[in-house]
């Protein structure tokens, strides 16, 4: 016959732990003038400069206020692999350093002074400086504007990428006010400019300007009209959407 139902099954025996009597177990007391304290993450307790507490409390602002679509089209910056291939053709058309200068200059005087006569050809290079900047585009002699997503304040390029569509000049946003400056031997820069390149970079740079356009200049409408902003924190939402899940019980049971 079988085990009668509900009857306790037989309990296994758990096999006896063998202690080595030459080895005593001594617990750690944490208490005062015990042992000391495992290590803890005391990542929330530090007291972090006043620098870094401003940038944190300005970012999580940036995410839980509304955003007006002006500034919100500064979130929306080139992709990774395109932002790489613009940044190799900008580093092409560099302008010269205060070293190059001065080597350049030593040059023409030596030549001068020897009688002879000096070709001084206009260099193509990257333009830079909003004013200059500015200036070109509404010559309508720029080609294609760079700016940078991360200038402060944000009204000096807010302006410019309603310029550049006016105008009809593809125009993009790149992150790094910082990776702009490096390229015009800066610390920061704004906004860059190319107003033509050579010959041999032509296919290359048709091609950026295409996908440039198909990601900036002919999205503009709807960038227009997008809103940012309004993400609120994990408890926030938390409640919320208990909230919601009370009043959706609430309708269910008013329906019955």
């Amino acid at each position: 016959m079988g085990p009668k139902k509900g009857g306790k099954l037989a309990s296994k025996k758990k096999p006896e732990k063998v202690v080595n009597p030459l080895f005593e177990k001594r617990p750690k007391q944490f208490g005062i003038g015990g042992a000391l304290p495992p290590k803890r993450d005391l990542h929330r307790f530090v007291k972090w400069p006043k620098v870094v507490q401003i940038q944190r409390k300005k970012r999580i602002l940036k995410q839980r206020l509304k955003v007006p679509p002006a500034l919100n089209q500064f979130t929306k910056t080139l992709d990774k692999n395109l932002a790489t291939s613009l940044f190799k053709l900008l580093l092409k058309y560099r302008p010269e350093d205060t070293a190059e200068k001065k080597e350049r200059l030593l040059k023409r005087a030596q030549a001068e002074a020897e009688g002879k006569t000096v070709e001084a050809k206009k260099p193509i290079n990257v333009k830079y400086g909003l004013n200059h900047v500015t200036y070109l585009i509404e010559q309508n002699k720029a080609q294609l504007v760079v700016i940078a997503h991360d200038v402060d304040p944000i009204e000096l390029v807010v302006w410019l990428p309603a310029l550049c569509r006016k105008m009809e000049i593809p125009y993009c946003i790149v992150k790094g006010k910082s990776r702009l400056g490096s390229i015009v031997h800066k610390k920061t820069a704004a906004a860059l400019c190319l107003t033509t390149v050579k010959n041999e970079d032509k296919l290359e740079f048709s091609k950026i300007l295409e996908a440039i356009k198909a990601n900036f200049n002919d999205k503009f409408d709807e960038y227009r009209k997008k809103w940012g902003g309004g993400i609120m924190g994990s408890k926030s939402q938390a409640k919320t959407k208990a909230k919601e899940r009370v009043l959706a019980k609430e309708a269910a049971q008013r329906m019955t």
